[in-house]
């Protein structure tokens, strides 16, 4: 396999830390210039110093604040362009749909979809010069199979799941691939989180509510972000040039569904 990014620049969101920055360090390793792009700077600081060698640097912005981040980018323009795109942010909170404020709808469809779509607008240019780019969304299996308690999340991941396959069909004609990666439950702080939410909801230890999080897996344990990172790698490279529109599940087999 063609799995060499010599040449190519990444814009890697939400890569301080869990899969983002697994992303960013597998694409570094494979050669491609990164932009690490998240809100808090130290964190990104030690996240840069964690790649590969190479010319990489980052962004800081806010997601929740779209013109901090095309301000940031406009930035991150002004050096060179880009031909990969990670779109990958935090999810947000639980709760039951029916409990959903609109004001819950909208902070989380301006940091997935608006943001996502304000950045493909800003990048896409640079890739239909090189006649190369691969845009990833980082979304969720709840795309396939709602989620019981993240209400907002899920009504989100499927608009951005939709948003996604009408850019692929758009813009394959430019040698640019769009394409979703639907986590199951893998070892990052997003995890830790609900494991704790749950805990305190239904009233037991968070080692009895992992573990029967990890009864329902038939791989009988939680992803780590690395597993993630790897699919994507794939998808960015030559040797994932024919992939365009997908959205594959990387679970452990728990989705239900063919």
């Amino acid at each position: 396999m063609d799995l060499d990014l010599k040449g190519r620049r990444a814009l890697v969101c939400g890569s301080s830390q869990g899969m983002g920055f697994a992303i960013a360090k597998e694409l570094s390793q494979m050669g491609a210039r990164v932009t690490l792009f998240a809100r808090n700077e130290a964190s990104l600081k030690k996240a840069l110093s964690e790649l590969a060698p190479g010319d990489h640097d980052y962004l800081v912005a806010d997601f929740d604040d779209l013109q901090a981040v095309e301000n940031a980018v406009d930035a991150g323009l002004a050096k060179a362009s880009y031909q990969i795109l990670i779109n990958n942010s935090g999810g947000p909170a639980p709760g039951p749909l029916s409990e959903a404020s609109l004001s819950d709808f909208e902070t989380a469809m301006n940091r997935h979809l608006h943001v996502s779509h304000t950045l493909v607008q800003k990048l896409l240019g640079g890739m239909k010069e090189a006649g190369y780019g691969r845009i990833i969304n980082i979304i969720s299996t709840s795309v396939k199979v709602p989620i019981p308690g993240l209400g907002v999340s899920n009504t989100v991941r499927g608009a951005m799941a939709s948003w996604s396959k009408t850019l692929a069909n758009e813009l394959g004609q430019y040698g640019i691939t769009v394409n979703n990666i639907l986590p199951g439950f893998i070892n990052t702080a997003r995890i830790d989180s609900l494991i704790a939410g749950k805990s305190q909801k239904l009233g037991k230890s968070e080692e009895e509510v992992e573990k029967g999080m990890k009864s329902t897996i038939p791989a009988g344990r939680f992803g780590e972000p690395e597993e993630i990172a790897a699919y994507a790698g794939l998808l960015c490279s030559k040797s994932g040039a024919y992939i365009n529109g997908t959205s594959l599940r990387i679970d452990g087999g728990r989705t239900g569904s063919i």
